[in-house]
């Protein structure tokens, strides 16, 4: 039985249906490296185990902890959540890091209530002090950064997804196998599953590196394809304020703010968006924000680290053609 760091930190990393880590697994086993020993949970069937394993050393876990479990691919969350709990008790973590995802999110409530623990949502990074794990958010709209951290025990912390860019040390490939019992806990089932077929080779956006969104600037559904063409020529994900998609510009998927998905990427551009409160609290965490409206007395400007005082059919459009041109050189 391994012996566990007194400061170690325990990192859920999900693997996807097809064996896959998800992308959010590089940022969370970073900030685990950047406050203690990084730990990595591993909960999959018998056939993905061993290959997630390997992929989260190489980003950077000290030890992986595997949970084979059959169940995983058929039942929601609480398999997830029965093998958290016997890895918790095992090694006693200083924190659980767990993506700020619509399962981490349902995780990361399950084990804080089984384990009577703190839990910290939507973090936007952690750091340490003398007394231990410090949780850092970004609240009402952005407009203040705050710390938090629990008083006693281990804290849960669901980490915004985009939100830590950097990356750990590869690591030599340690595996810790532990077996349990199924709790039996109540849990949804999944009867089929057939994947969807992609709609766009675009990145995913609440996880996206760079990320270009519409607002009501553009006036309509036609020119919403100023954004797609920017899109494409970066390789970023697309985006819209709450009024481009009111309006029927995108789907609602797309929207970014208070009521749709928030994003933290390296780059964010806001195409004819003024930058309502409500928008600008899902982005406003973005590493670079590039502003480009017409209306020189936008909020967006108030945050933007470039603007472009101008007309988005004018500007855009050349900005296409020059990233173009450089991919041709």
């Amino acid at each position: 039985m391994t012996d566990f760091a007194s400061d170690s930190i325990l990192v859920l990393v999900t693997v996807t249906n097809d064996g896959q880590l998800a992308t959010s697994a590089a940022g969370l086993l970073a900030a685990a490296t950047s406050v203690g020993t990084p730990i990595a949970l591993v909960v999959a069937t018998p056939e993905q185990a061993v290959g997630a394993a390997a992929e989260a050393a190489r980003l950077g876990a000290t030890t992986v902890i595997v949970v084979e479990d059959a169940r995983v691919s058929s039942v929601l969350s609480v398999p997830i959540v029965d093998a958290l709990c016997l890895a918790w008790d095992l090694m006693n973590p200083d924190a659980v890091l767990i993506a700020n995802s619509i399962e981490g999110r349902d995780v990361a409530g399950r084990v804080a209530a089984r384990r009577r623990s703190s839990l910290a949502a939507d973090a936007v990074g952690v750091s340490r002090d003398d007394e231990g794990v410090l949780v850092h958010h970004s609240v009402y709209g952005g407009s203040y950064d705050i710390l938090s951290a629990t008083s006693t025990g281990s804290i849960v912390v669901t980490v915004r997804m985009g939100a830590i860019t950097a990356h750990a040390e590869p690591q030599p490939l340690v595996i810790e196998r532990l077996r349990h019992a199924p709790s039996n806990k109540s849990a949804a089932t999944i009867e089929s599953f057939t994947p969807a077929p992609a709609q766009s080779s675009r990145p995913e956006l609440r996880g996206a590196a760079t990320v270009v969104s519409g607002g009501r600037g553009l006036g309509s559904l036609a020119n919403f394809a100023l954004v797609e063409q920017l899109a494409d020529s970066l390789g970023a994900a697309i985006g819209a304020s709450r009024a481009a998609v009111d309006a029927g510009y995108v789907q609602q998927s797309c929207q970014v703010g208070q009521t749709g998905v928030s994003v933290s990427p390296q780059l964010y551009i806001a195409l004819g968006i003024s930058g309502a409160i409500q928008h600008r609290a899902g982005m406003q965490t973005a590493k670079t924000i590039v502003a480009i409206n017409k209306d020189a007395d936008a909020p967006i400007f108030d945050i933007a680290d470039f603007g472009v005082v101008g007309d988005v059919f004018t500007v855009v459009p050349q900005l296409i053609e020059a990233l173009e041109a450089k991919k041709k050189q």
